[in-house]
């Protein structure tokens, strides 16, 4: 909405529209901006913003870092972060499944790790007659499930070695990788894939993650079906791109402003 709109309804605030403007203004490639940027795009002379500016610096909304430049101040960044971290990753993630559910027609999951299990916390159930159910409260080794493998990609390789320096990895599926060293090659690549595709028993789950505001793996989500629903290479992009898309909404509403696009770079 520009500031013209804003001016005919008599029940707005220009000066706080001018304010809330600025400071969405800052993202990950515009981290330092001055005064004159803010009046160029509000359109507005450098004088008559001089005061929302002081006031915004004053309440620590913004940051002065030299002579009329600024950056996001710390006021922003704890109450934005200490409200997201107040709410649930279910909560969140929940409307974002379902959608995601009636757009491809299969079930949808989400998961977090304990320890070497996938727990998995929420479900999304396709009502059709082939679908994949799988119980709230299920435990999966992670190292043998889309969504475990998914979130063994957020740890790195001392934590791969501390969690499973003890572990029998070989008395599991054939697929699934059977020595430490085996399963580290394995999340790596996962990780530069940043997706992880995985079929066992009659069904193909595809996964990948959500990241929270400092770009760390919190949960994961998958769409699961029979494999006679995704054995067709154009049916499973779709799905695949489905599901980043949501990935990318959720982890948004996290506070990740990174995009999902981008590679994850190998450690």
């Amino acid at each position: 909405m520009s500031l013209a709109a804003i001016t005919e309804n008599d029940y707005t605030v220009p000066a706080l529209f001018r304010g809330l403007t600025i400071i969405e203004m800052f993202n990950s490639r515009d981290r330092v901006l001055t005064v004159q940027d803010f009046a160029d795009h509000l359109g507005v002379s450098t004088s008559s913003i001089y005061r929302i500016v002081t006031t915004l610096t004053e309440m620590n909304y913004l940051d002065k870092v030299a002579k009329n430049t600024y950056q996001l101040g710390p006021q922003v960044i704890s109450n934005g972060f200490s409200y997201l971290a107040s709410r649930d990753v279910v909560d969140i993630a929940m409307p974002h499944l379902n959608t995601l559910r009636n757009t491809v027609s299969m079930s949808c999951h989400l998961s977090i790790r304990e320890g070497q299990e996938a727990v998995y916390i929420y479900r999304s159930f396709a009502s059709q007659r082939l679908s994949v159910n799988v119980p709230i409260g299920t435990r999966i080794p992670c190292h043998c499930s889309a969504m475990g493998r998914v979130l063994l990609t957020g740890l790195n390789d001392a934590e791969l070695d501390s969690l499973y320096q003890h572990v029998r990895l070989d008395g599991y599926s054939v697929s699934a990788p059977r020595t430490l060293p085996e399963l580290k090659q394995t999340v790596q690549q996962d990780s530069i894939q940043g997706w992880v595709e995985h079929q066992s028993d009659f069904a193909t789950a595809i996964a990948c993650a959500l990241r929270d505001h400092h770009n760390q793996i919190v949960a994961a989500i998958n769409v699961s079906g029979p494999d006679a629903l995704m054995e067709d290479p154009h049916q499973k992009e779709v799905v695949r791109n489905a599901l980043l898309a949501t990935a990318q909404r959720i982890s948004f509403e996290l506070g990740n402003l990174r995009k999902m696009s981008e590679k994850i770079k190998p450690r």
